[in-house]
């Protein structure tokens, strides 16, 4: 039984709705859109929403969304059938009120589709209750009976035929490593007059087919080649030895001078060496502003520069006939027209670090937003949907929730309360790093720091942090701030409970004033459950206003089984009746993956939580905020 049936336009007018069991459709009708069609999700047709599924589908020509829900609970398995009839009837049976694409036309049309919606939906019913009996196969239509008798018979003396394929293929590598007088002897013995197949005693498999095709080409094309890259070998000699050798002079250096890689230092004083250090590290920004992420290299600018440079090889036909010859001149999109180019878009997208699952959803995504689509004039395939990719992508990587830590620490301030943040994650992938980056920024934006050490199972992870606080502190003195301690450690050793070690700095922060509350916690694997029930005990307990995902930039697939599997563990081991999920993510590394960008995209799809950070190096100011245009623009490069 349905819920309800609606027909609305891109534009949020309802042309036509169907009430079933629901009296309402329009909190799960305005939560579809939030979460799917506003956010480019899709890949799927189908979204869910508390105890009620929706399907829907997306009609691009007209600009009309078909929706329909049902109880999650039921296996409806006409509503797919039903949704592709409801389409073609409504889209045939009002065509000139739609295609006058004015709000006011719309809103003084009269859509009468109340009796055909109803004969549909018995007619969905009826056929799905009608089932044809399944038959069972016969032998006549398997595999096996297709086969000669004489095939499945072995004799004793007899090799098995996988076997003999393998010592055909070794005399043929030997026959072909002879030389080329061997190979030319063979080849003509195979074009020959008689025939090749089983009645003439020779039988020839796919495997042996291709491979003396592939001997013909090599014979046709390979000599050439070899000279071609046996040039270009000869062309470019390499250079032995070291430009500029260190000369040694009876076990002392000649030019020590040369070989001093120390920290200059001012009177032997480390003081001056820090000052210098802090001089560099202080590149945060004006106010402690967190820096765009550039994905440019120098690649990218050296491309630039060789293709402002005209061509002489390309002549002005040429260029012009392959300019028409990809132009689709006002026609409507199909799916046969763009999956030659999905299926390079997925495989480029894979190649870039995205999931493969979800690299297939935003190529599913792109079809169903263009399907349908009247194109321009002078538009081609795959700029379009190149086009339409590069839009999804951005959109993905804005979701809907903007976390601006400054006015909420600020909000707290107010409140005369610290503002906490946990971080959690894998094992290995920067917590602890990208906490004391985090704590510089906040350092520099003038806000006190108190760093919560609660992983205590790692050996040296408390140590770690002292460090840090140490040097931060060294960074932002006391003596600069009226007195002020800027920067402090709290922790209480090894082999303890986390949760109580947050509770007490917490605490202790709202005691002595401290503006923020850092809470680093040991990595853990998400298919550990125990640690898993501690880092959810964690939360609960403490209520966290921002628990921040720490993940690398290095993993692909990785990717979203961590986000999905720490997202489940937290809601399945959390005792509240609402549970605390991740609110945003930290990606670390940055610096090592070029323009293999994916797994920003892969993180932010499959959570809609926004990157908050972004760690590009192993100093305090190597800390930026995604820019999403950036991102794209290096994951779309060639």
């Amino acid at each position: 039984m349905l819920d309800f049936f609606t027909i609305f336009s891109k534009g949020g007018l309802v042309l036509w709705c169907f009430q079933g069991v629901s009296d309402s459709c329009t909190g799960p009708v305005n939560a579809l859109i939030r979460s799917v069609l506003l956010q480019e999700r899709g890949g799927n047709n189908s979204f869910t929403h508390e105890a009620l599924t929706l399907k829907y589908k997306l009609d691009n020509q007209f600009e009309l969304v078909f929706v329909v829900g049902f109880q999650k609970i039921l296996t409806l398995t006409y509503v797919d059938k039903l949704i592709d009839d409801v389409h073609r009837l409504f889209r045939d049976k009002y065509r000139t009120e739609i295609q006058q694409q004015s709000a006011l036309s719309l809103l003084n049309g009269t859509f009468d589709f109340q009796n055909d919606f109803l004969r549909l939906l018995r007619e969905a019913e009826e056929s799905s209750k009608i089932r044809a009996p399944t038959t069972m196969k016969k032998f006549e239509d398997s595999e096996k009976a297709k086969k000669p008798v004489r095939s499945m018979i072995e004799t004793r003396g007899e090799k098995p035929k996988e076997k003999a394929k393998n010592s055909k293929k070794r005399g043929a590598k030997k026959e072909g490593s002879d030389g080329p007088l061997a190979t030319s002897k063979a080849v003509p013995a195979e074009k020959s007059g008689l025939p090749v197949g089983p009645e003439n005693g020779v039988e020839l498999s796919k495997e042996e087919l291709i491979r003396r095709k592939r001997e013909e080409f090599i014979q046709k094309h390979g000599r050439g080649m070899e000279k071609s890259n046996k040039s270009t070998k000869s062309d470019a000699p390499k250079e032995k030895g070291k430009k500029a050798p260190r000369v040694w002079e009876l076990g002392g250096c000649a030019n020590k001078e040369a070989l001093d890689y120390s920290t200059p230092t001012t009177n032997g004083s480390p003081e001056a060496a820090l000052s210098e250090d802090i001089n560099l590290i202080r590149g945060t920004g004006p106010g402690g502003q967190l820096q765009d992420l550039d994905c440019s290299s120098s690649d990218d600018e050296g491309a630039a520069q060789n293709s402002t440079k005209p061509s002489a090889t390309k002549g002005t036909l040429g260029g012009m006939f392959g300019m028409l010859k990809g132009l689709v001149g006002s026609k409507s999109l199909s799916r046969e027209d763009m999956e030659s180019v999905l299926d390079k878009m997925r495989d480029h997208l894979i190649a870039k670090n995205v999931a493969a699952d979800i690299a297939v959803q935003l190529c599913e995504s792109v079809a169903n937003k263009l399907e349908g689509k009247v194109m321009g004039t002078f538009s081609t395939v795959t700029s379009t949907v190149k086009q339409a990719l590069q839009e999804s992508l951005v959109q993905i990587l804005q979701p809907q929730r903007r976390v601006d830590m400054l006015r909420d620490i600020m909000d707290a301030q107010r409140r005369q309360r610290p503002y906490v943040v946990t971080f959690c994650g894998v094992n290995g992938v920067g917590k602890s790093t990208n906490l004391a980056k985090i704590s510089f920024w906040l350092l520099e934006n003038g806000f006190s720091v108190l760093i919560a050490a609660c992983d205590t199972f790692r050996a040296g992870a408390v140590e770690q942090l002292r460090t840090h606080t140490r040097r931060l502190s060294a960074l932002h003195p006391p003596e600069k701030h009226g007195g002020r301690t800027m920067v402090q450690l709290f922790e209480k050793g090894y082999g303890k409970d986390a949760a109580g070690i947050a509770m007490e700095a917490i605490a202790f922060a709202r005691n002595q004033g401290f503006d923020v509350v850092l809470v680093d916690t040991a990595g853990r694997m998400q298919d550990n459950a125990p640690l898993m029930t501690a880092l959810a005990k964690l939360i609960t307990v403490n209520t966290p206003d921002l628990v921040l995902f720490v993940g690398e930039a290095l993993v692909g697939n990785e990717a979203v089984d961590q986000l999905v599997k720490f997202n489940r563990a937290l809601a399945d081991h959390s005792m509240a009746q609402t549970p605390r999920l991740i609110d945003g993510i930290v990606l670390t590394k940055f610096d090592t993956i070029d323009d293999k960008v994916g797994a920003a995209i892969s993180m932010t799809y499959i959570t809609s939580k926004p990157i908050v950070f972004v760690g590009t190096g192993q100093t305090y100011c190597d800390l930026r905020s995604l820019n999403a245009k950036a991102v794209v623009a290096a994951l779309m490069k060639a």
